[in-house]
């Protein structure tokens, strides 16, 4: 006799024959042939009964321990299934060594088992099938005949066959569940393929271009079961800005309020077209891009895809639930994406007619128009003449700028005044165009070189220079300009192009009012500019984004009574990118809005945690950069507001930096948003005072509370007079204004004394500290603390 101990339990295995262990009954009157007894055929077609009576494999399987423990009297009973407990009376689960029985079990025929000061003697009977396992009864007194044997194992194959029958009945259920989606799947492409012939034909006649996107959004909502649908298109002459031109479950007092909005302001459908990409985002609400007025309209889940006019980018489709939080599936994805994709037919083709039926010349300027220019070259590239051909293309700078501030009118008269300047500059030969917005091109035909065609590009550039007169009004606008040659025969006119294009690219690059001429340097140059720009969009989503501060210090004391909170970008393959890399570019793109929301709100939320650690009396404040870009949008009061009430920190405690050039080139709106959020409370700062060449002019217009003197005028205060009498001379007018002045980039204890001597207020530096991880300005502020972690960005 073997004994396994296991614990309190031990299974000792008696002598039985194997050939009595492993008997199987092929039908249920099997066991009467193998025991030669007449069993209780009653108890088997109960044990039957209950067993198929069950509705799946666990009620079965806890069915048939019950009912054969009941029917052999047993005080134990235990189902095993592939090595693991399946049921159990008698015993709690856990204290069944089942591996012990299963071992025994194979060793020899396990008679008993003693758990406690409890022997128990077992029956034994094998499950085979899919799932193998054992029937084990037990009793405390009393050995099993082998007629209970003979049934017990009767039972198992009972069990056995029925545990196989309710396989097959899943199966089969999993089977119907699999036809019914396709089905559905199959019904759905239909409806899809329906719809989208609809449309089809409505573009074939002609139709009204607004019947046809209603047609098509209405589509979207129905087909993706969604609360909302919509088509939105970019301005043609201010491609930043966009329109929804169709909506489905769109009000329409909401529809006509989103016209000419920045593409910006709707997050989702704004990257969808800046990023020229699927865009689906399932939890709106928690997502880092979220739009807080749309969270306040109950927008749970929202996808977008681009919509393309002969492979551009014009606009996007999109499709939102404020239900429910929802999954966009692959189907979903591809639904939008065809119904995107006949929305941009509609649109290719109507353009097509309206230019079919346009003039050649552009209304505004007289100039030829982007079509005619077109046509020219490619003839003038064909052409068997001496000489080849130069493409300048025209892009004014500040044009956005003037056109928001004075309006629209006098962007319009300013074209035209542009456009008659480009005629002074050409020849009679010359053709110059207007590609639309502020692009213009000029064409040289028969032009000798490269260089000859640089005396041109030279006089544009110093013709813009002058001022321009508006109504009375001198505006200021420069240009600036790519140029590309081609001998005849060597190029198109779409490589010419694209050449020009980025020879301009490189021109604004490199600080614009200035001309670039093509180079092949230049592809990869732009290129590594669009994989940037995608992956500062990719940045956003993923939160790649950090939070840096650097203190701000009372020069009198050495007390740190602020800081500046610094965005950092950590790139997973590039590592940290410096801000200089990547604000710009943020700022063109317009992904600063999403960026700079979060900066605010971190910042906000960090200043608050950090006050609530300190006395009253030690607040620290908190300085966060504010772009034009953001400045721009009429919700920044707004969005304040809400990190001040999110985060629970005072708004006197929150520090507002402007540059100059935001107050130079500002507009009236931009007066009314900076006193709108000095009404909350929140303070002003200029930042790099100095730098610009009107800011005492609009000292005291601004609600200013704080002048940062640039680090420029600082570096030289302790060592050249001059600039100490400069600086000294800023602070006395700080003074004088009632301004708080605060000093950047101080690195030496000269500068210190230099400024704290001149009565400066704050200072800030590396002398001080660098910008400093949350952890570390921890550290910095509560030394004697106990050590503990800030909050992770």
């Amino acid at each position: 006799m073997t004994t396994v101990r296991i614990g309190a339990l031990t299974v000792r295995d008696q002598v039985g024959t194997n050939a009595e262990q492993h008997a199987r009954f092929p039908q249920l009157r099997a066991p009467v042939a193998d025991c030669n007894h007449v069993l209780a055929t009653q108890q088997l077609t109960e044990f039957l009964a209950v067993v198929a009576d069950r509705p799946d494999e666990a009620a079965a399987q806890h069915a048939a321990v019950e009912c054969a423990s009941r029917a052999l009297g047993a005080d134990l009973a235990v189902l095993t299934i592939d090595g693991g407990i399946a049921a159990a009376i008698g015993l709690p689960a856990d204290e069944i060594p089942v591996y012990a029985l299963t071992a025994g079990y194979h060793v020899g025929h396990p008679a008993t088992l003693r758990a406690g000061e409890v022997v128990y003697s077992l029956a034994v009977a094998p499950l085979g099938g899919a799932s193998s396992g054992m029937l084990v009864l037990g009793r405390r007194s009393g050995d099993f005949t082998d007629e209970e044997v003979c049934l017990l194992r009767g039972m198992a194959r009972v069990l056995e066959l029925s545990l196989q029958a309710l396989h097959l009945v899943e199966a089969e259920r999993r089977q119907a569940e699999e036809n019914n989606r396709l089905i559905d799947s199959l019904q759905r492409r239909q409806r899809l393929f329906d719809e989208l012939s609809t449309v089809q034909r409505a573009i074939a006649r002609r139709e009204p271009l607004r019947r046809i996107l209603d047609r098509v959004t209405a589509g979207v909502a129905e087909l993706l079961n969604v609360d909302i649908a919509g088509l939105v298109v970019l301005e043609s002459d201010e491609p930043g800005r966009m329109s929804l031109v169709s909506g489905a479950g769109v009000p329409d007092e909401v529809l006509a309020r989103m016209q000419r909005i920045p593409v910006t302001s709707l997050a989702v459908a704004g990257l969808a077209i800046m990023g020229d990409e699927l865009v689906a985002v399932d939890d709106y609400a928690n997502s880092p891009i979220a739009v807080p007025e749309m969270v306040a309209n109950r927008i749970k889940s929202v996808i977008a895809v681009p919509v393309h006019e002969n492979g551009v980018v014009v606009g996007a489709m999109f499709a939102g639930s404020h239900t429910e939080p929802r999954t966009w599936d692959k189907a979903s994805q591809e639904m939008l994406l065809a119904f995107a994709e006949h929305a941009g037919l509609a649109v290719a083709d109507a353009r097509t007619l309206r230019e079919m039926n346009a003039s050649f010349h552009d209304a505004l300027t007289g100039l030829a128009s982007r079509s005619l220019f077109v046509t020219r070259m490619e003839n003038t590239l064909r052409a068997a003449r001496p000489g080849g051909v130069a493409a300048l293309l025209i892009g004014l700078d500040r044009f956005k700028m003037i056109n928001d501030s004075l309006g629209h009118t006098s962007g319009d008269q300013l074209l035209a005044l542009v456009a008659d300047r480009l005629r002074d500059c050409l020849r009679t030969d010359d053709t110059a165009a207007r590609l639309g917005g502020d692009e213009f091109a000029v064409l040289l035909p028969e032009t000798g070189s490269m260089e000859a065609a640089l005396p041109v590009a030279r006089r544009i550039v110093s013709a813009m220079r002058d001022p321009f007169d508006l109504d009375g009004r001198e505006t200021f606008v420069t240009c600036s300009i790519g140029l590309a040659f081609s001998e005849p025969g060597e190029l198109d006119a779409q490589e010419l192009l694209v050449r020009s294009d980025l020879a301009l690219f490189e021109a604004k690059k490199k600080g614009k009012d200035q001309y670039a001429i093509f180079e092949p340097s230049m592809r990869e140059s732009f290129q590594k500019h669009l994989e940037m720009e995608a992956d500062l969009r990719r940045a956003v989503l993923r939160h790649e984004f950090q939070l840096r501060f650097q203190p701000i210090v009372r020069l009198a004391t050495g007390e740190i009574s602020g800081l500046e909170a610094l965005v950092r970008w950590q790139h997973p393959e590039r590592g940290m990118i410096p801000p200089l890399d990547f604000i710009p570019l943020a700022e063109e793109t317009g992904m600063i809005v999403p960026i700079g929301e979060w900066v605010l709100r971190e910042a906000c939320r960090q200043a608050a945690r950090w006050n609530a650690q300190r006395s009253m009396e030690q607040w620290l404040t908190v300085s966060v950069n504010l772009s034009a870009v953001q400045l721009d949008r009429a919700d920044l009061p707004e969005v304040v507001g809400a990190a001040l009430t999110d985060s629970g920190l005072p708004a006197h405690r929150l520090v507002i930096e402007l540059t100059e050039s935001l107050l130079v080139d500002h507009r009236q709106e931009t007066l009314e948003r900076l006193h709108a959020i000095k009404a909350l409370g929140v303070r002003l700062a200029i930042d790099d005072f100095g730098t610009g060449y009107s800011s005492l002019a609009y000292l005291r217009r601004f609600p200013v509370d704080i002048i940062k003197i640039d680090k420029s005028f600082v570096d030289d205060v302790g060592d050249v007079p001059a600039a100490a009498a400069l600086t000294l001379g800023i602070i006395q007018l700080g003074q004088a204004l009632q301004l708080s002045t605060v000093a950047e980039g101080i690195e030496d204890a000269g500068q210190l004394s230099e400024l704290a001597d001149g009565n400066c207020e704050l200072g800030q530096g590396y002398y001080f500290a660098e910008p400093l991880t949350p952890d570390a300005m921890q550290a910095l502020l509560f030394p004697e603390a106990p050590e503990r972690t800030a909050d992770k960005q």
